[in-house]
């Protein structure tokens, strides 16, 4: 196992104004280079008490490939301003109360004080995260608690994806037992399911032959979304101009201004430069028609300005224009000049700098104004920020292209209705591949249309074979069940040497979705077989495809998902949603009303029902059923929903 990074954070008022202040941080460094190769401290940082602080170096350490686990000292006392149990509790994913139960147990047996430490233990992604008290002597013993018997390098493996094999055969060296560990009978389950060798179908066999039970596991939709997470990642760096088109790419470098701005004085408002120490009084108007800004502005004369534009040489500050009279004009036989302003009276004195914008004052040279990772919105901010500092090129990560096709005899094209089903059924319209090619030009991805597919291994072949020259992500609707003509899993597998990462996901609609990565010439590409009904397709879109669309290009992982809200009441149901064993989406349209967010069901839920996304923009998240949960989601009851529209307002 390669050495395990640590972030180490420091969280002090005091700590934070030097880090000569900090004691305890430096005795963890100590402790961790004492340990040898097993640990390296790749980052060490003193933030304040302050929780947006703590948080920010949290989930930027979490996403850095360098950070295995992160180590906070100080704040988990019972003081005013102890807050990190507050910080780092919102940000864990999965708890480690057993972590938590071993700090706390060492230290009573040091001090009785120690019942009022909070410590918190965790994971956020694939990182350990354990809170540390700030004094020094708890500090060595939590930590010597921490490293005893290999515990952590154990915890790191398995948060990594790993089995822990390895320190267990350590374990088991150390301990004379044998390698196949003889008393080792913990049951915590810590690995996700992999894939093992072929496990689909032989599509050549006959009909009996097929599977009678998926021979792929049922995952948890979470152990979905971290399959996707670990074999999904961003494609190349590429530098586009910046234009309107620039929108759902991301920066791939920092942006930092290359001049002040603005690089000259000039005006906040539409007025008149002057010297602040002219008095109220007539001055004839000069404008850049008749007097250089590079000529200093003679007495008795102002230079007339508009918002934004630079000052002539000798003024130091502008009135408004509202803060003056006209007095006379140019007359006819003064040409050019005819109409324009010839004098004026200023009403009143003016301070200097009043109404001046500095060199500098809105961007210095060298400011970072947009960060790597800084998403590019359609809102505008960032393309405008970026033509704010003069950047007419920047690098991006590059946006995956998206084959899209459909499976089944039974389809035909909307716009070209040709049965493929060689009898005189007419089949059913292709609801998918519109559907998906919609929402997919919508968030701005360039999609290749390959049609639909017929029940047949060679066109499966060649339309996948397509798919993968012509684009980064492969996405497929139908034969994904338990049917003969089933055929996606088998050519992936049998004729693409592919892995299948999961095939079957325990929610509602949405169970036979697969994620597996085909290696084609120097890379493994993505590809996702969605089931066939319409609703499904689309649900399963929202909650795996956008995600990885995300991570393929450049999104920072903890913006990869769809946002999610607390709404107060589903209204409107038809009726009681009865809970199922699986986690069930239940299409909603989400609203603004007068108490809060709140949900209208879209009517009939069946899988096969497209028409139940038709305005919806949200995913109410139906908890599955349990021993001691109710049988059913009452009217009124509080979800957390995956908003996937605009929220409109109710009232």
């Amino acid at each position: 196992m390669r050495s395990i990074g640590v972030g180490l954070l420091t969280v002090s008022d005091t700590a934070s104004h030097g880090l000569a202040e900090d004691k305890s941080g430096p005795t963890i460094q100590e402790i961790v280079k004492g340990q040898g190769s097993k640990f390296v401290c790749s980052e060490y940082v003193c933030v304040p008490d302050e929780i947006s602080q703590i948080q920010s170096v949290v989930k930027r350490w979490t996403e850095q490939e360098n950070i295995d686990w992160i180590i906070t000292t100080g704040g988990t006392g019972f003081g005013v301003r102890d807050i990190t149990p507050e910080a780092i509790k919102p940000l864990v994913e999965r708890e480690a109360s057993g972590l938590v139960h071993l700090l706390l147990s060492a230290s009573l047996k040091h001090t009785p004080f120690a019942a009022l430490s909070r410590p918190i233990a965790g994971t956020i992604g694939k990182t350990l995260v354990v809170t540390l008290p700030g004094s020094v002597k708890a500090v060595k013993e939590n930590m010597e608690t921490l490293l005893n018997a290999g515990l952590v390098e154990h915890a790191v493996e398995l948060t990594r994806g790993g089995t822990g094999q390895q320190v267990h055969d350590e374990m088991a060296k150390d301990s004379g037992e044998k390698s196949r560990g003889l008393y080792h009978h913990h049951h915590h389950h810590h690995h996700t399911p992999q894939p093992r060798s072929t496990l689909s179908h032989d599509p050549s066999g006959p009909v009996s032959s097929r599977h009678r039970q998926s021979p792929y596991p049922l995952i948890s939709m979470q152990e979905a979304l971290q399959l996707i997470e670990r074999n999904v990642h961003c494609l190349g760096i590429i530098t586009r101009r910046v234009e309107y088109n620039l929108r759902g790419y991301v920066l791939a470098v920092d942006v930092s201004a290359s001049q002040d701005v603005p690089r000259v004085p000039s005006t906040n408002v539409d007025g008149y430069a002057v010297r602040a120490t002219d008095p109220p009084g007539v001055y004839k108007v000069l404008t850049s028609q008749i007097h250089s800004i590079s000529q200093t502005v003679p007495p008795g004369s102002v230079f007339r300005v508009n918002t934004g534009g630079p000052l002539p040489i000798g003024s130091d500050a502008v009135i408004m224009v509202e803060d003056t009279r006209l007095v006379s004009t140019y007359k006819d036989s003064d040409g050019d000049l005819e109409g324009e302003e010839k004098e004026i009276e200023i009403l009143i004195k003016v301070p200097e700098k009043e109404n001046i914008r500095f060199p500098g004052t809105d961007v210095r040279v060298g400011d970072i104004v947009l960060q790597k990772g800084d998403i590019i919105t359609s809102g505008g901010g960032e393309v405008g920020t970026l033509a704010f500092v003069g950047k007419k090129e920047v690098e991006v990560y590059r946006k995956p292209i998206v084959a899209l096709l459909s499976t089944g005899n039974e389809l035909i094209d909307l716009q070209n209705p040709v049965s493929h089903s060689g009898n005189d059924w007419g089949g059913i319209y292709d609801t998918n591949r519109p559907s998906l090619h919609a929402a997919l030009e919508g968030m701005g991805y360039q999609v290749v249309d390959l049609g639909i597919v017929s029940d047949d291994v060679e066109s499966h072949v060649a339309a996948i074979r397509r798919g993968l020259q012509s684009a980064d992500i492969l996405l497929t609707t139908g034969g994904t069940s338990m049917g003969p003509t089933d055929l996606l899993k088998p050519v992936i597998e049998r004729h693409f040497n592919g892995t299948i990462h999961f095939g079957r996901v325990s929610m509602k609609p949405g169970k036979p979705t697969t994620f597996a990565t085909i290696p084609y010439e120097n890379s493994v590409k993505p590809v996702f077989a969605l089931p066939g009904n319409p609703a499904s397709a689309l649900v399963t879109f929202y909650l795996f495809i956008v995600p990885a669309l995300r991570l393929l290009g450049g999104w920072r992982k903890s913006q990869v998902q769809l946002p999610r809200v607390r709404v107060t009441d589903i209204v409107q149901l038809q009726s009681e949603i009865y809970l199922d064993p699986r986690t069930e989406f239940h299409r909603v349209i989400v609203s603004q009303g007068p108490n809060g967010l709140v949900a209208t069901s879209t009517g009939g839920q069946r899988s096969s029902r497209v028409a139940s996304l038709s305005g919806a923009n949200g995913l109410a998240i139906v908890p599955p059923k349990t021993e001691s949960s109710p049988l059913k989601l009452e009217v009124g009851s509080e979800v957390e929903t995956v908003i996937i529209g605009e929220i409109q307002k109710l009232y």
